[in-house]
C-alpha cells in the first residue's frame, strides 16, 4: 500500500522539470523557434566568415611559395650553368696542366716504383736499425698522389746514398737485443753493413715487424772468429759473413738437430734405433768371445801335446785320445765330425738374430714409411694442400723411418758377415787340424803340424 503511494509521488518529480521546459502556448512555441533559429544562422555566419578569412590565407601562402619556388628555380639554373662553367674550367685546366707538366708525371712514376721497390728489398734488412725513418719516407713517397718536390727527390736520393754507404761499412752501435732468456738490454752490437750483426760471439737475427735483433738459438760455426772479430783490434780480422742478408742463418734455425730428426720418427723410429744398438752390441760381444776363442786355439795349436778344454780344439781332439789305432780309422773320423758338429753351434751363436735384425730394419722403415704417408694423406684430406707444413709431419716421419732402417740393415749386414766369416774360419781350422792330427797318427809320424 505504501508502494502505491510512494511510485506517483516520485513520477511526478521526474516529470515537473519536463512539464516546465515544454511552452505552455504554441505563441511561446514559435517564438522558441525563431530564437534557436536565429542563434543558429548567427553560428553559421560565423563559421562562413571564419571559412573565407583562412581560404584567404591558403591563397596567400600558396602565392608567396610560387613565388619562392620560381626564385630557387631561377637560382637553380644559375648554378647548374655556373657548374657547367667551372666543369669547363676544370677540363681546360686539367689539360693545360698534363701539357705542362710533360715529362714530370713520367718522372713521378718511377719515383714512385724505385721508392716501392726499394722499400720491399729494405723492409728485412738490419740497416733499419741504425736508418729506422728510411721505411716510413720510403713508404709516404710511394703511396702519394702527388708529384713529388725537389726537397722530396732529394730525400729520396739522399736515402739511396746511405743506405750504400751504410752497405760497405762495419759500424758499432747500442741497441736493445733480445736475449736466449726472453729479456731485453741495450748492448754493442758489431753490424756487417746488410749481412751480419754480431754482439759479442753471437751472431744475430733481425725482426721486421719490431725493428730489433735477437740472439740466435743456434750458432753457426766460426764463433771464435766472430769474438775475436768484435774485441778491439787493429788491421784485418777473418769472420763468416751471411751474403744473403740472414736468410741463412734464419734458415738454420729452421734445420732439426740429431734429436729433433730422430723424434720426428716417432715410435717406429726409437724402436729401429733400440734394435740397430741391440744388434751392433751383440755383433761386438760375439767378435769377441770368437777372438778369445781364436787366441785360445792358436795357444792349442802351439802345444798339442797338452790338450785342454778352454778351446774348441782341444775338446775335439781330446775325442781321438793321444794314441789312436789304425783299425779304429772309420770310428775316429766319425767321432771327430761329432765333435767338431757339437762345438759348430756355439761358434755361429748369434748369426741368425743377427741376420733377422738386418732384414727387420729396412721392413720397420717401411711400415714407418706406411704411416707417415698416411698421416700425410689424413692432412691432405682435412685441411688440403693449401699450407705445406700440415703435411710435414707426415713426410719428416717417412723419410727419417727410411734413413734409420737403412743405417741400421747395412752395418748389421757387414757385421753379420764378418761374425760368420770368423766362425767360419774357426771351424775350418777345427777341422783342418783334426784331419791333419790323424793323418799323422795313421803314419806313425812323430811330429805334429799345423
Amino acid at each position: 500500500m505504501k508502494i502505491r503511494m510512494i511510485l506517483p509521488v516520485l513520477l511526478g518529480l521526474l516529470l515537473a522539470p519536463l512539464l516546465q521546459a515544454q511552452p505552455a502556448t504554441p505563441d511561446e512555441l514559435l517564438r522558441s523557434i525563431r530564437e534557436q533559429r536565429s542563434t543558429e544562422q548567427a553560428v553559421m555566419q560565423a563559421r562562413e566568415a571564419e571559412f573565407v578569412r583562412e581560404q584567404q590565407k591558403q591563397q596567400q601562402r600558396m602565392a608567396g611559395a610560387e613565388r619562392e619556388l620560381a626564385a630557387v628555380q631561377v637560382r637553380s639554373e644559375q648554378l647548374r650553368t655556373e657548374f657547367d662553367q667551372l666543369d669547363q674550367a676544370l677540363a681546360e685546366a686539367e689539360i693545360e696542366l698534363q701539357q705542362r707538366s710533360g715529362n714530370l708525371g713520367e718522372l713521378f712514376g718511377v719515383v714512385r716504383q724505385s721508392a716501392g721497390d726499394s722499400l720491399s728489398q729494405w723492409q728485412d734488412s738490419m740497416l733499419n736499425v741504425q736508418l729506422s725513418q728510411r721505411t716510413q719516407q720510403l713508404r709516404e713517397l710511394s703511396e702519394s698522389r702527388r708529384i713529388p718536390t725537389v726537397e722530396q727527390l732529394e730525400g729520396f736520393w739522399l736515402t739511396l746514398v746511405e743506405d750504400l754507404a751504410a752497405s760497405a761499412r762495419v759500424s758499432r752501435f747500442q741497441a736493445p737485443v733480445i736475449g736466449l732468456d726472453g729479456n731485453q738490454q741495450t748492448t754493442q752490437v758489431v753490424a756487417l753493413g746488410p749481412f751480419s750483426a754480431l754482439a759479442g760471439s753471437d751472431y744475430l737475427l733481425y725482426q721486421p715487424e719490431h725493428n730489433r735483433l735477437l740472439v740466435a738459438p743456434r750458432q753457426p760455426a766460426g764463433r771464435a772468429l766472430a769474438e775475436s772479430f768484435v774485441a778491439t783490434r787493429e788491421g784485418v780480422a777473418e769472420l763468416w759473413v751471411d751474403p744473403t742478408r740472414g736468410n741463412v742463418i734464419s734458415q738454420l734455425q729452421l734445420t732439426p738437430s740429431l734429436l729433433e730428426r730422430i723424434a720426428q720418427g716417432g715410435l717406429v723410429g726409437y724402436v729401429i734405433i733400440a734394435l740397430g744398438i741391440f744388434g751392433v752390441l751383440l755383433s761386438f760381444a760375439r767378435l769377441g768371445w770368437l777372438q778369445l776363442i781364436q787366441t785360445r786355439v792358436d795357444r792349442q795349436i802351439r802345444d798339442l801335446d797338452q790338450l785342454r778344454d778352454d778351446n774348441p780344439l782341444g775338446r775335439v781332439l781330446g775325442v781321438i785320445g793321444s794314441r789312436p789305432r789304425l783299425e779304429e780309422l772309420d770310428t775316429l773320423e766319425l767321432k771327430l765330425d761329432e765333435a767338431i758338429l757339437k762345438e759348430t753351434p756355439k761358434l755361429e751363436r748369434g748369426q741368425s738374430l743377427l741376420k733377422l735384425l738386418a732384414a727387420v730394419a729396412p721392413l720397420l722403415g717401411l711400415l714407418g714409411t706406411v704411416t707417415g704417408m698416411i698421416a700425410t694423406f689424413q692432412a691432405i684430406t682435412l685441411f688440403g694442400t693449401g699450407d705445406p707444413k700440415l703435411m710435414a709431419g707426415g713426410i719428416s716421419q717417412a723419410l727419417v723411418t727410411t734413413v734409420l732402417g737403412l743405417i741400421a740393415a747395412i752395418p748389421l749386414l757387414f757385421l753379420h758377415g764378418l761374425v760368420a766369416a770368423r766362425s767360419k774360419a774357426l771351424v775350418q781350422l777345427l777341422e783342418q787340424q783334426s784331419a791333419g792330427l790323424i793323418a799323422l797318427h795313421l803314419g806313425n809320424g812323430d811330429k805334429r803340424g799345423d
